[in-house]
């Protein structure tokens, strides 16, 4: 039986920290957890370490959120009750990529957050004026960049650059890797250092200009990060 999408190691620990642009040991805890000081802490994402080196689509899309946090005074170990809570009140193995908390949940979510006393840093809704609950800025920020699909319940596709512009992450589309209409970003700016111009690359790859241009803006994005 063939392994369904968000199940199916789709890249290493080192592409998928390339990608969402986070440091490789960073990742690997999340994913395996890690012993610091002679205490193990579990994994964030993970119910369970694996020992595995292979990221699933959901796991990357789990991190992608996750890294959001990062620059917070607070340890995202701190995030793991809430991950346990959330993941089983919504029945579901990685409910930071699935669609039930972002458009059905805001209130549990809410609510799971002060059940599990999370940290307010690190908070995925707040109360605002009015006792409207809204979405962290973290979150919205991550939900202005995913796309579901209405026969999928977890997030179908990543725009790293956001969805105005034509950079995706699709785990359906050249394995995952950021392409733009099926034409990897990669072999786009190969062609730009080669010494083509912009309208060249564009011609040769049967791409528009502008699409040239966000695939040379998202690739040197990486190359900046790394």
């Amino acid at each position: 039986m063939a392994l369904k999408t968000i199940d199916r190691p789709l890249y290493s620990i080192g592409e998928a920290a390339r990608l969402l642009q986070l440091p490789s040991p960073t990742l690997r805890r999340w994913l395996e957890g890690a012993k610091v000081r002679g205490t193990y802490y579990k994994p964030v994402i993970r119910e369970e370490p694996t020992g595995s080196d292979g990221v699933t689509w959901a796991e990357f899309i789990e991190a992608g959120l996750l890294g959001r946090y990062r620059d917070r005074d607070v340890p995202l170990i701190k995030m793991r009750p809430f991950i346990e809570a959330t993941r089983a009140e919504f029945g579901v193995p990685y409910p930071l990529a699935h669609f039930k908390p972002w458009i059905e949940g805001r209130e549990l979510v809410y609510w799971l957050q002060e059940r599990t006393q999370l940290d307010p840093d690190l908070y995925l809704v707040h109360p605002a004026k009015g006792g409207q609950l809204q979405w962290a800025h973290p979150v919205a920020e991550f939900l202005e960049r995913v796309e579901f699909e209405p026969d999928s319940e977890y997030i179908a596709r990543l725009y790293p650059l956001g969805k105005n512009e034509p950079v995706v992450i699709d785990p359906n589309v050249s394995f995952g890797i950021p392409q733009v209409r099926g034409i990897r970003t990669e072999l786009v700016t190969e062609s730009l250092e080669a010494g083509e111009s912009p309208r060249e690359t564009a011609k040769s790859w049967g791409l528009r200009l502008a699409e040239v241009k966000a695939a040379a803006q998202y690739e040197r994005g990486l190359a900046a990060a790394a």
